[in-house]
């Protein structure tokens, strides 16, 4: 491995975050713990975070009972309480199925209670499980995120907001409070799509990319076409980062032998409903290994891949996903601790 990788960050500085999407996880009797449990749990792994030196904690939304945390704003409220540091957001926000003014308002909310230390990464939904729970149609998926992205965009501006729009009521001189007094970073979540980059530069977001597949390099492109997009449009620079899953223990061995078990029964269990190929130790080995999109495996192995990947795409952020459905919460606990006294700091090294 090169030890003197030089990164592409442009003029941002290097950052590391932790995400979940809640996934229900296990007592060590390998029983699941309940969904009161599990979200009091996520509170304890955000201050852990914090205390890791990690620089984001961010929390999707979902609406499932093996991933219960639909209110994500309200758990990072309540770790925001808890810390003084670390930024804290959604990763993602489903925009899609739910108001703008009303994700304005909570995260507006998180920011003033957190002392300016929220972000928000907004989504078009690739789990689908809110679009029929509240109502809206699948055959409006890419009309609903392109409206409400524009309006939340209007709202970020601060001020009266007037907008027009067909799938919500127009607003006319409207005053939306709580007012922002710091700013509200803002990215638009990306699984693989084009049209999405674009609507990221438009608006001057920054550009999340989720690598759940595949060779992480092959997003270079993504971030070559959203930096000319943003001069095209003429924005200044935002940054890229990257989103990933992964699992970090002491050992390769430890790290796989934890989490193939669990990854093999969530995506099969996934699977069935959106079309994902059912993994097999072969796939695995590949997705942990230099090219594939899992960092399982100890500090160094896991730092050494997310240094390579980052200078690859030109990305200054990397957001590891670290809960995967039916781990033990001391193995998460264990997981970011490793992420942040031994992970991020070889990164920084590698990329000094």
């Amino acid at each position: 491995m090169n030890t003197a990788l030089t990164p592409s960050t442009g003029p941002f500085p290097l950052e590391f975050g932790l995400n979940t999407f809640g996934d229900v996880t296990w007592d060590a009797d390998g029983h699941p713990l309940s969904h009161a449990e599990t979200i009091r749990n996520l509170v304890e792994h955000g201050v852990a975070a914090e205390k890791a030196g990690i620089d984001f904690f961010g929390i999707g939304e979902h609406h499932t009972d093996d991933m219960p945390l639909s209110a994500a704003d309200v758990v990072l409220a309540a770790i925001a309480a808890r810390t003084d540091r670390i930024r804290l957001g959604s990763a993602v926000t489903v925009l899609s199925s739910d108001d703008p003014v009303r994700v304005f308002q909570r995260y507006s909310t998180l920011n003033a209670i957190s002392d300016g230390r929220a972000e928000v990464i907004l989504g078009r939904g690739s789990s689908i499980d809110s679009f029929p729970l509240f109502g809206f149609d699948l055959n409006d998926y890419e009309e609903l995120f392109e409206e409400k992205t524009n309006l939340f965009a209007h709202l970020l501006k601060g001020g009266p907001v007037t907008w027009e729009g067909r799938t919500r009521s127009g607003l006319r001189d409207q005053d939306v409070v709580p007012h922002l007094d710091k700013p509200l970073p803002t990215w638009i979540g990306v699984g693989g799509s084009p049209e999405s980059v674009i609507r990221a530069a438009h608006y001057g977001f920054s550009l999340m990319l989720a690598v759940i597949g595949g060779p992480t390099a092959r997003f270079a492109p993504f971030s070559e076409l959203f930096h000319k997009a943003l001069e095209q449009f003429g924005h200044s620079p935002k940054p890229v980062g990257l989103h990933s899953p992964g699992h970090v223990a002491a050992t390769d061995e430890q790290a796989q032998e934890e989490f193939w078990p669990r990854y093999l029964e969530v995506i099969t269990r996934v699977s069935k409903t959106r079309g994902f190929a059912v993994p097999t130790e072969a796939s695995f080995r590949r997705e942990i290994g230099p090219d594939g999109s899992l960092y399982v495996g100890s500090p160094e192995t896991v730092a050494n891949k997310i240094a390579v990947n980052l200078k690859a795409v030109g990305a200054n952020r990397f957001d590891l996903k670290y809960a995967m459905g039916g781990l033990a919460d001391d193995a998460l606990l264990t997981n970011i601790r490793l992420y942040g006294d031994e992970v991020v700091p070889r990164v920084r090294d590698l990329l000094a």
